[in-house]
């Protein structure tokens, strides 16, 4: 049995129907990581903040309903196919009951989770980064 590097699989050049393949749930697990890093990455530029402020920071950014708006507010700068992963993520009935959230905000959050996702496997950075830019703009 031969043995993979785990670099090899970060390096994989994912297709668009492999993509595709993926439940919006699996989407929404990258892209709920991919969003955290950076909104960490984000708090940490200009702020001095302890650990726990910095913590309590991000919650704010990355809880459902906070998600649910950036993707109302971004839904006019998507394309059909970022438009269709959001319906897709939002659409996908989840085997889990947000604690902290209405069910409305929870599907949205994990449209967006998904888009990102989705963007990032394409290794669509340029993309991330522009909407990342217009979240930014929110957060200022």
């Amino acid at each position: 049995m031969e043995k993979t590097n785990i670099g090899d699989k970060q390096n994989k050049n994912w297709t668009v129907r492999e993509v595709n393949l993926l439940s919006p749930l699996q989407l929404a697990y990258i892209g709920d990581a991919v969003y955290e890093v950076f909104i960490r990455r984000y708090l940490l530029e200009d702020r001095v903040l302890s650990v726990n402020e910095l913590h309590k920071k991000a919650i704010e950014f990355v809880k459902a309903k906070a998600q649910s708006d950036i993707v109302h507010k971004l839904m006019d700068k998507l394309t059909d196919e970022e438009l269709s992963i959001v319906k897709r993520g939002r659409n996908k009935k989840s085997a889990t009951v947000p604690k902290n959230a209405n069910m409305s905000d929870y599907r949205y959050a994990t449209g967006f989770e998904a888009l990102i996702g989705y963007l990032y496997l394409l290794d669509r950075q340029s993309r991330i980064e522009e909407i990342f830019n217009i979240i930014i703009k929110d957060l200022i």
